[in-house]
């Protein structure tokens, strides 16, 4: 049994069908086969049953089991490739979601210019959510993510070291921008401005909307950050955004939420449990949280 048994196997498990998994490998039918009845003697068990009568293959309760675990094991074949190929480079694949890498990450920046670190840099933006499947599959080497609660995924080492909270920003020609505060119970009636799904703020907004029992009136949703606080200044809605991405010197009005059970933007640096930090990627992890510990 070897690594390509494993692959006919979850082929076979998706296509059911010998024929199929031989043309999609350009192999022979035959070779498929012996890879199948190699695998059922190594665990034991049968794996598939033929239904002569309707020319189908079955899969067994154990095959979907197998399939399981033999999952796990291709893409940790693949990860450890894609690691191994660039174990000895000195480029780091490094996630920064747009608001953690716009109104965050440029305070650290000095820090890494210092140590000549910034050259080997290669950022990728997207959401957080994404960004920590990036992290999983092992298409990045470290990602600073945003979340809710500390992660707290069996496969991520993740050090939370910021938290913000998340207020709800308004124009200074909306009715509400004399308020200091406000209750998010209180806002049922407001149109809304939001980031899409990719955002952690979209899970947090969904969830003080379930929490107070109202569907919400979403005029326009963006991945733009820039348009989202636009529209707002336009007075074309409110938006719900952490506090981070509203910096005191722009025209807009952020009101804190007092609801007694909200949710945080908290950021973390993250990387694989068994990805081995090179010295580049060691000097980076203490820059960033030694410049988080002193703010």
């Amino acid at each position: 049994m070897n690594i390509k048994d494993l692959k006919y196997f979850h082929q076979l498990i998706k296509d059911k069908n010998f024929s199929k998994v031989a043309a999609h490998f350009s192999v022979s039918q035959p070779t498929i086969t012996l890879a199948i009845k190699r695998i059922e003697k190594k665990f034991g068990s049968r794996l598939f049953i033929r239904d002569q009568s309707h020319h189908e293959l079955q899969v067994t309760a154990s095959g979907y089991q197998l399939d399981e675990h033999i999952q796990q094991v291709l893409n940790e074949m693949a990860t450890a490739q894609k690691e191994l190929q660039r174990i000895n480079s000195t480029k780091i694949l490094f996630g920064l979601p747009p608001i953690i890498g716009t109104y965050y990450f440029p305070a650290v920046t000095p820090a890494l210019l210092r140590q000549g670190l910034m050259k080997n840099l290669e950022t990728f933006e997207t959401g957080s959510k994404d960004m920590l499947q990036l992290l999983i599959k092992g298409s990045l080497d470290l990602a600073l993510i945003a979340s809710m609660q500390p992660i707290e995924q069996h496969q991520i080492m993740a050090q939370v070291f910021k938290s913000y909270d998340f207020k709800i920003i308004v124009s200074p020609k909306h009715h509400l921008a004399q308020q200091p505060k406000i209750a998010f119970k209180d806002l049922k009636k407001e149109s809304f401005i939001v980031l899409n799904e990719g955002f952690i703020h979209n899970t947090a907004f969904k969830r003080l909307c379930r929490q107070h029992d109202f569907q919400p009136n979403v005029v326009y949703q963006t991945s733009d950050v820039h348009v989202l606080k636009a529209m707002v200044k336009e007075n074309i809605g409110i938006a719900f955004l952490t506090e981070i991405a509203v910096p005191a010197n722009e025209e807009l009005v952020s009101l804190a939420l007092v609801d007694p059970q909200q949710p945080h933007f908290l950021i973390s640096l993250a990387y694989r449990k068994n990805h081995h930090l090179g010295e580049i990627q060691q000097k980076l992890t203490k820059i960033l949280t030694s410049k988080a510990q002193q703010e």
